[in-house]
């Protein structure tokens, strides 16, 4: 507008253009700030030295947006002038009546107070016009100009002011929906970068770091951390930060009843805190620690699945303060961020599990095979290589199948037997590189990584310990065949010295006479039991079966475990339920399995202590139970006891002298009567071992 116009005291003219003029530049554009300028700057152009402001409010009628132009210069306005303008300022007036004021002496006026200390472009006095903006009885903001010269705005500026605010009202709001609407794809727009950016990796230190990149962008911020929850002593661990200060915050922890982010788990809620120094919950003490001085902050939980793992913390703003927009886009980080550091930890987890797995899978002194469920190798360890010959190339080319004859009587068709989480064993022979067989123990496993099922073999050479059992026993047939003739002749001898050794000898020569006639029984009966173990294992049927009482059977074992046991102090009860019936059974063996169950408790019982021979009918079978008070067997080795050549630890006293042929006999003397027989212990609780044999 031209310098020599009429001024606006007394122009309607010029009045009418400045509304044109500014009607025109309300239409014109939708960015809220601009719009504001713009209005104020006209509106100014015919008041020389004056100023004006403009704040928008929002729906709840707090300050949402605000423009100062002081001769012709946009000021900024800080958050507490802001808020001490609509709270105590003229400005503040007009919103609570909702009605303009013109005040001509601002020195006089009592709604006109004086800006806090600093603020640019405050005046002592002068005059000034304020008028609400108001769309439909809502207030969306409210304009003030003023001049520093006391009486120079009169009503025609007001009525000008008012007119102007009428005008502007319908635009500020149009701008103000528009500028809500461009916050929220603004939101929408960064917390869809931020999901896409943060869910790009899987590991952990990737995540956290691109959760802090993705918020210091969306929010444009100095510095960011973020803690997790330690869940051993529930204190908030710092496990991230960026800023030039976040190798001091790294590491560091904090109880949850101590500053901003302390509050913010403790309580789940989201928060701004415009000035940190002034808050109460400010938490100094990591300011001191790291050097760096924080003046605001947004804070937000970190939640996966619903339960609070975390906060995520946002340091000062560069351009503005924090608003409610920053609060939201903070909030969707922080749960995107929930969901990625959870799926990060559960596949470091499984990293680490799988990184176990293939330790142990390669360091294993026993060969593995992992196939699929059709027996294709997968993988192999370096034993299996070793032990086959075949490169691990060449392995995965092959089955497993190709390498050994799987046994199905164990596996059952289609792998029918072998249950989840149980292991089936068998004995194979192993066809190598070299085109030897070798013998092995197979034992197969089911397995599952990730959602796929497959199947874990391991496979153990056998060779040395075959070559030992073989040994074991050549050297029992030898035994029982050299001893066979010279014991006999022993028996013979000492049947006929008994037979010479008058009635009232002395008393020592029977004794002495006794204890060779049951050292020459029980040599008899091992090498016995070592004929029948051989003639069982060869498949051969069981020797006379006889009927004989429950009740003599029990009492000829007893009897010849009697003088033992009485040496030791270790006493021998029976128990036997009323009405037993006869048994079909070779009387010498299973009299032999009595003896031998006996004889192991004798052997593991102490001084004071009772061993209990009791029977009782099940169905078509009689029951009989050997119980001790000793030392128990430990739980591994009660289902290998009854193989042969197997000694055990009993009660860690160490292995027994022997050959580990008793139990291993009393199995196939049983077996071979169609019963079974088995075992329960517990350490230092003693042992029970029953069998059972068939009705006559």
């Amino acid at each position: 507008m031209a310098k020599e116009a009429v001024k606006v005291k007394g122009s309607n003219r010029a009045s009418l253009d400045l509304l044109y003029h500014i009607s025109h530049e309300l239409a014109s554009d939708l960015e809220l700030r601009t719009v504001l300028e713009r209005v104020l700057k006209l509106s100014l152009e015919d008041i020389p030295g004056g100023s004006g402001a403009i704040i928008v409010l929002d729906q709840d009628g707090k300050a949402l947006d605000s423009i100062i132009v002081v001769k012709d210069k946009v000021i900024q306005e800080t958050t507490e002038q802001l808020e001490f303008t609509l709270d105590k300022g003229l400005a503040g007036w007009v919103v609570s009546k909702g009605e303009g004021a013109l005040v001509q002496d601002t020195g006089k006026d009592k709604r006109w107070k004086k800006a806090p200390r600093g603020r640019k472009g405050a005046i002592k006095s002068g005059s000034s016009v304020s008028a609400p903006l108001s769309v439909r009885k809502q207030l969306v903001g409210v304009m003030t100009l003023t001049h520093p010269e006391a009486g120079f705005l009169n009503q025609t500026h007001f009525d000008l002011v008012r007119a102007i605010a009428d005008q502007a009202a319908f635009a500020v709001l149009n701008a103000r929906l528009y500028a809500e609407s461009q916050r929220r794809a603004d939101v929408m727009s960064a917390i869809a970068n931020s999901a896409a950016a943060i869910t790009a990796s899987l590991k952990i230190d990737e995540v956290l770091q691109t959760i802090l990149e993705q918020t210091t962008v969306a929010l444009d911020v100095e510095a960011v951390s973020l803690a997790l929850i330690n869940q051993q002593d529930g204190e908030l661990s710092f496990r991230a930060a960026t800023g030039e200060k976040a190798k001091s915050v790294i590491g560091l922890s904090i109880d949850l009843d101590r500053g901003v982010i302390g509050w913010v788990a403790k309580n789940g809620e989201s928060v701004v805190v415009r000035d940190a120094q002034k808050d109460p919950r400010f938490y100094a003490n990591v300011d001191q620690i790291t050097g760096y001085k924080t003046l605001a902050i947004a804070c937000s939980p970190i939640r996966s699945n619903g339960k609070l793992i975390g906060v995520l913390e946002a340091m000062n703003p560069r351009r503005r303060n924090f608003n409610e927009g920053d609060l939201t886009v903070l909030e969707g980080i922080g749960n995107l961020a929930g969901a990625a550091i959870e799926h990060a930890q559960l596949f470091e987890q499984v990293e680490i599990a799988r990184s176990r797995y293939l330790e142990l899978f390669e360091d294993s002194v026993d060969p593995i095979l992992i196939t699929n469920r059709e027996g294709d190798i997968q993988e192999a360890n370096r034993q299996a290589e070793v032990l086959t010959g075949f490169d691990e190339s060449a392995l995965y080319e092959m089955s497993i199948y190709q390498l050994h004859e799987a046994d199905w009587n164990v596996l059952g068709k289609d792998l029918a037997k072998l249950k989840s989480g149980e292991t089936l064993s068998y004995e194979a022979s192993l066809k190598i590189h070299t085109k030897e067989v070798i013998p092995v123990e197979v034992y197969i496993h089911r397995i599952r990584v990730g959602e796929v099922e497959q199947l874990q073999w391991i496979v153990r050479d056998v060779t040395e310990r075959k070559n030992l059992d073989k040994l074991r026993e050549d050297l029992a047939s030898m035994i029982y065949h050299d001893l066979r003739s010279p014991l006999a002749n022993v028996v013979s001898g000492l049947d006929v010295l008994e037979m010479m050794l008058p009635s009232a000898e002395d008393h020592t020569i029977r004794s002495v006479l006794d204890i060779a006639m049951r050292s020459t029984e029980r040599v008899q009966r091992l090498a016995t039991s070592l004929l029948d173990t051989s003639r069982m294992e060869s498949g051969q049927s069981i020797g006379n079966p006889e009927p004989i009482g429950v009740a003599e059977l029990v009492e000829e074992a007893v009897e010849a475990m009697l003088p033992p046991a009485e040496s030791k102090g270790v006493e021998i009860a029976t128990s036997l339920a009323t009405g037993l019936p006869a048994v079909l059974v070779d009387v010498d063996m299973i009299k032999r399995v009595l003896i031998n169950l006996i004889e192991n408790s004798v052997r593991y019982s102490k001084k004071g202590m009772r061993i209990s021979v009791a029977a009782k009918r099940e169905d078509d079978w009689v029951e009989i139970h050997v119980e001790d008070e000793g030392s128990g067997i430990p739980k591994a080795e009660q289902e290998r006891i009854f193989e042969k050549f197997t000694q055990s630890h009993r009660g860690g006293e160490g292995k027994t002298k022997g050959l580990g042929l008793g139990l291993a006999y009393c199995k196939l003397a049983v077996e071979g009567h169609g019963g079974k027989i088995w075992v329960k212990s517990a350490k230092s609780k003693g042992s029970r071992f029953s069998f059972t044999i068939p009705i006559a």
